[in-house]
């Protein structure tokens, strides 16, 4: 299911590639952007431009991510390539502003599909990862940095109107990932109930999460309750909830972003 997703997700930004920002030699963010780059001043395919770049970082991404993410990254990168190959390059609209806003949402969209369903569209997506894991900033704010110096090549090579509207196809790219992919954000989960020990022990088991366990009472009932403090991810939190209705329908469940996390916290 999740191949068929990635390859979806590919075919997705291929077709904002080819339909929206190739046709005005708009970059796209990372190593595709490159690839883009390349294909407009060489005779080279995109496709093929775009396999070659991302050999060597599959290679980290494997060292670094695991076995799981880099097969999955390996699907994207490949069907995107077929899929920049076989789709041609035709200007959806005459207007470049258009292209640009529209070229940033779809693509953005495709990557950030791809993201949440544990693949990346390889380059630069398989640098951000790493970083995101041991920090707390976000992909899409990663990736919006680290492609300033596309838009500086494109700028040199083309001029400085393709190179910001670049710049904005890039911004709205990371914007729509962040839409999609919100991995990185944590949230706090109290759990107030009269069910903590089992509530706790089935957490323990299926929940990669530690958690700290704080006796109470109800202000107005004045009946025990355990209070179970948890931080975890957006994804985490439905799996949570259930299991918590599954031993108390009259929980009480209190969720709030967190800001920061410092300490001990899995970020994969």
């Amino acid at each position: 299911m999740k191949n068929v997703i990635i390859i979806i997700g590919s075919l997705i930004i291929a077709f904002g590639f080819n339909f929206f920002l190739v046709p005005y030699g708009i970059l796209s963010s990372g190593v595709s952007g490159i690839a883009i780059l390349l294909g407009i001043i060489t005779p080279f395919e995109i496709g093929l431009i775009n396999l070659v770049l991302n050999l060597p970082l599959l290679i980290l991404g494997y060292l670094k991510l695991g076995k799981e993410i880099t097969i999955n990254t390996i699907t994207c990168v490949v069907s995107l390539s077929v899929f920049l190959y076989a789709l041609p390059v035709v200007a959806v609209t005459e207007n470049i502003l258009l292209s640009t806003i529209f070229g940033g949402i779809i693509g953005g969209t495709g990557i950030g599909l791809i993201l949440k369903y544990s693949g990346s569209s390889g380059g630069l997506d398989i640098i951000a990862i790493i970083i995101t894991r041991i920090s707390n900033m976000s992909v899409g704010i990663l990736l919006t940095g680290m492609n300033g110096v596309i838009v500086l090549i494109s700028g040199a090579i083309f001029d400085w109107e393709i190179a910001l509207y670049t710049l904005l196809s890039i911004y709205i790219t990371g914007k729509m990932i962040d839409t999609i992919h919100t991995n990185h954000i944590k949230l706090t989960m109290q759990i107030v109930t009269s069910k903590g020990d089992k509530i706790r022990k089935e957490l323990l088991d299926t929940v990669y999460r530690g958690m700290t366990v704080m006796e109470g009472y109800g202000g107005y009932s004045e009946q025990k309750k355990q209070v179970l403090m948890m931080v975890v991810t957006r994804y985490e939190t439905v799996r949570i909830k259930k299991i918590v209705r599954k031993h108390d329908e009259k929980a009480f469940i209190n969720i709030y972003e967190t800001v920061e996390v410092d300490g001990e916290f899995a970020r994969n």
